[in-house]
């Protein structure tokens, strides 16, 4: 396994200054943004896709420094129904994707989207009970119209290419659980899979390691994201998993995110990085800093310095003892 770093968390450094900085961290592997929400402070994907010496230049800056990109990521909406927003969100895809193939990066990172709730929707739509039963026709209408028909072709894109679409499973976008996940490559095709951030699970209240076994079983982790989740149970009663309260109230809201190892033990993290060994996943564990009581680099170099023993840095033995 390498240790991983998602860039975006140093978009205020240039391009050489932050692979100097991650590489003296020994970080081994960085994820890149490429624009949509993460922003593409260190990757120009238009300037990498039209000028082959641009393009040699970063590969060799790149591995100069000792360091791989795990993945480049993209995530935006690509459902959106203003199409505004969707748009220029598959545009950046489909290059994303170009850009990988040319770079040989085998995953690029992405969330699923949410679509509304018909053709004339201003707003997405994420049905999250199923009674009423309005909300399981809202549910059929956006898998069958819009999911299913979407994400097929990026598959058919993806096999083409030769890269790997990794869907971060994030609330508010219609892939967010395993049973998502596992959905949407029954209907649409196995080039599609996870990239898999704890966080993410530990507030909707699934076991992250649990969720390993689910996807890993199907061939399913692509990717994986480093990043604690706290849960506060006297918010979470008045609140619910739910909570809409903003990111930055963070003592009145039922759950936060944290550096590795301040919303969970060093034992759980050990739990989930032996699953995903055992589980087929020998790849890149990506930190992701979203912290609001730590500084990036802070929160950073303690996330780095608990994941770092805990990584596997040599193939499984023979059981020589059985």
């Amino acid at each position: 396994m390498k240790l991983g770093v998602f860039t975006v968390l140093f978009s205020n450094k240039s391009f050489h200054d932050m692979l100097q900085f991650v590489s003296s961290k020994g970080i081994e592997a960085i994820e890149l943004g490429t624009g949509g929400y993460p922003g593409d402070a260190h990757c120009s994907i238009d300037t990498l896709l039209g000028d082959r010496s641009a393009l040699n230049q970063f590969k060799q800056d790149i591995n100069s420094h000792g360091l791989i990109v795990s993945a480049l990521s993209c995530h935006s909406n690509h459902l959106h129904p203003q199409k505004a927003i969707s748009e220029p969100a598959d545009i950046l895809l489909n290059k994303t994707m170009e850009l990988a193939a040319e770079l040989e990066i085998p995953v690029v990172n992405t969330f699923s989207g949410c679509p509304g709730d018909h053709e004339n929707a201003l707003y997405p739509n994420w049905p999250v009970a199923p009674w009423p039963h309005d909300f399981q026709e809202v549910l059929k209408w956006q898998w069958e119209e819009k999911i299913i028909p979407y994400w097929s072709k990026k598959n058919e894109r993806a096999v083409e290419l030769g890269v790997k679409i990794g869907l971060e499973l994030h609330g508010g976008f219609s892939v967010h659980t395993p049973a998502t996940m596992l959905k949407l490559r029954e209907h649409c095709g196995s080039a599609i899979g996870a990239n898999l951030d704890p966080s993410h699970m530990w507030w909707q209240g699934i076991d992250p390691v649990e969720a390993i076994k689910i996807l890993g079983r199907e061939n399913a982790i692509f990717h994986f994201h480093a990043k604690d989740t706290i849960i506060d149970q006297q918010n979470v009663n008045r609140n619910g998993i739910t909570d809409m309260t903003d990111y930055s109230k963070m003592q009145n809201r039922s759950w936060n995110f944290r550096t590795v190892g301040y919303g969970h033990d060093t034992k759980t993290w050990a739990d989930m990085i032996s699953a995903l060994r055992l589980y087929g996943y020998d790849y890149v564990v990506s930190i992701e800093h979203e912290d609001g009581l730590m500084s990036v680099e802070e929160g950073f170099s303690k996330a780095a310095a608990n994941l770092k023993p805990l990584l596997f840095s040599e193939p499984a033995a023979e059981m020589w003892w059985a």
